[in-house]
């Protein structure tokens, strides 16, 4: 599903138990995030958590924020069993 959030397009790539609220992801997205190929968001007590991750390619890259570790991210910084979503940004070539 492609979805545009603040005049940027974003695939959504995963969405676990529907945790993709794209008006709460408006509220939050920040131009911090601009730089990130993909963004996770996670919710913890009614409270939407946003992270940016990038690709090897990317010139922002760095191990902490490496994509190939979004599962331990998950797995090891969010509630357990919590709602999230990754979403991939769409770049304009």
């Amino acid at each position: 599903m492609i979805v545009t959030i603040k005049d940027q397009k974003f695939e959504v790539i995963k969405n676990e138990k529907e945790g993709f609220d794209a008006s709460a992801v408006e509220e939050r997205l920040t131009d911090y995030f601009d730089g990130y190929d993909y963004i996770v968001g996670d919710w913890a007590y009614d409270k939407l958590r946003l992270k940016g991750f990038n690709n090897k390619g990317n010139k922002l890259y760095n191990k902490f924020n490496d994509y190939n570790n979004v599962d331990k991210y998950i797995k090891e910084n969010c509630a357990y069993g919590c709602k999230h979503f990754i979403l991939k940004r769409n770049k304009v070539e």
